[in-house]
């Protein structure tokens, strides 16, 4: 089962009991006539996430109720995920003896109430971060590894049914868009040698900057659904016209295939690099920089198993490449994902610039603020607006945590950004924060290249001082709109 847009609402059934000083207490777990516990709903189990939401702006899985996690593990395909160490050990490069032992005691209590071996429950160990995956079934696991001791988070890294609830005829594509469409001619203007200016790159002074940077030597990471083998301009042409001399590379940790099979990967790759030729097609933020597409996820949200290890990996192998600078994220979840977080520090400490998509979803769900892992602070969050003056556009998620907006929406017509499309010669529009995040990454790519001995701090910086709102902060748009000339010059 798959997708939603960005969450849904639960009901409140018989085992959850609740008090009526606060409806979202969960009683000690209630037993079935044979003693045994029954696993709840996944209403029963969504009722309490949306609690935690509202109340707390996260989930935190580990101090819930045993009988409401353990039932998520049960409802996502039986896998626990237990990020062990004392707070702050995300990753080691070299485990310490207790990191060792505090392991090795999650398996000794999983061993014995399992009844199981230690290799038949083991799903993953991570090799860099301090987290392991568990097959278990019984509470009585549950129970135990919350009273154990260096356990920094227990989460159901395979419950998503959360985002199913509300919309279930929208589970299949979240962001997904393989279809050529027609594009506006009021939506570009033509540059020199015919390549399509998209609308909004003339509001960000985008084409002045060009004369500065180019984003040439600077490589960026791509966390996504991939980029299209159909698409010549991200593999063969993308040396093509006045960009050339850079790479390209198709990557995958996604089950099978580096190939997108989505449509969004494609896109977002488009309005950060797509070259500068005279194919008539539309150009990207920094045309002549270095692109590693990964093809981490089936679509935007983070709601499985697979998708969540994907990022990860992604997240981790981007971290280890020293050529790598800059990381884009147009994807996320409502709340904090254990394994991702883990990976985005990984990242971060290496010293990648993350940029990440404040959150685009639907009237139902939207209340939920910036969306992880954009509200985490080792991440550069960006929204997008409309371009009547600071409009919030229909979908897009705001608030205190977002950094920085770009326009992407005609106020007059609802139009967004023309990019290339998923098959060589198409073109499509796409919009919402995930267009403002990679259009982002290309101008810190621009920046990054004009610069190239700067710290991600200092090209941070640069960002800062060119954002409309500067020295201020608006508590709803960060900086606000970025100006690529300024931040270049």
């Amino acid at each position: 089962m798959k997708k939603s847009s960005i969450l849904a609402i639960g009901a409140l059934a018989l085992i959850l009991s609740c008090s009526k000083e606060n409806p979202n207490e969960i009683s000690e777990p209630s037993t079935n006539l044979s003693g045994t516990q029954k696993v709840l709903s996944v209403s029963e189990i969504n009722k309490h996430i949306e609690g935690e939401l509202k109340q707390n702006g996260d989930m935190n899985w580990t101090t819930s109720p045993a009988v409401v996690l353990w039932s998520a593990v049960m409802n996502g395909n039986g896998i626990l995920s237990v990020g062990y160490g004392n707070k702050g050990e995300s990753f080691s490069n070299k485990r310490s003896v207790k990191l060792n032992d505090a392991r090795e005691n999650i398996y000794t209590i999983v061993q014995s109430i399992e009844g199981v071996s230690k290799s038949s429950s083991i799903v993953s160990a991570d090799e860099i971060l301090n987290v392991t995956e568990l097959k278990i079934t019984k509470l009585e696991t549950i129970e135990a590894l919350q009273k154990a001791s260096h356990i920094r988070y227990l989460e159901p890294i395979g419950y998503g049914a959360y985002l199913q609830e509300k919309e279930p005829n929208q589970q299949k594509s979240a962001g997904c868009n393989r279809n050529n469409e027609s594009i506006n001619s009021a939506d570009y203007r033509v540059i020199s040698p015919n390549a399509r200016l998209p609308w909004n790159f003339d509001i960000h002074k985008i084409p002045q900057a060009w004369n500065y940077s180019t984003g040439a030597g600077i490589t960026v990471g791509l966390i996504d659904t991939g980029i299209s083998a159909s698409q010549n301009l991200l593999g063969g042409g993308f040396n093509d016209g006045a960009s050339n001399g850079r790479t390209v590379e198709r990557l995958g940790t996604y089950i099978d295939s580096a190939n997108d099979q989505c449509g969004h990967g494609t896109s977002m790759a488009g309005a950060l690099a797509a070259p500068r030729n005279d194919d008539a097609m539309p150009v990207g933020a920094a045309y002549n920089c270095n692109l590693v597409a990964y093809r981490a996820t089936e679509d935007v949200v983070l709601d499985d198993y697979d998708e969540r290890k994907g990022v990860s990996n992604a997240l981790k192998a981007l971290g280890n490449r020293s050529d790598v600078k800059i990381i884009s994220m147009s994807i996320g979840y409502p709340w904090s994902i254990g394994v991702v977080k883990d990976a985005v520090k990984y990242a971060y400490r290496k010293g990648k610039m993350i940029v990440a998509a404040g959150g685009t979803s639907t009237r139902y769900t939207n209340w939920v603020g910036v969306i992880f892992p954009a509200n985490m602070s080792e991440t550069v969050a960006v929204t997008g607006i409309r371009n009547n003056k600071y409009e919030e556009c229909n979908i897009c998620h705001y608030g205190r945590k977002i950094d920085f907006t770009i326009v992407m929406e005609k106020a007059d017509s609802d139009r967004h950004i023309p990019v290339i499309g998923f098959n060589t010669g198409t073109q499509s529009y796409v919009g919402g924060s995930s267009v403002a995040t990679a259009t982002t990454a290309g101008i810190a790519a621009l920046v990054w290249a004009r610069n190239p001995s700067m710290t991600r701090s200092q090209v941070l910086d640069k960002l800062k001082k060119s954002g409309e709102f500067y020295p201020n902060r608006n508590r709803t748009f960060g900086y606000g709109n970025i100006n690529a000339l300024k931040a270049v010059k």
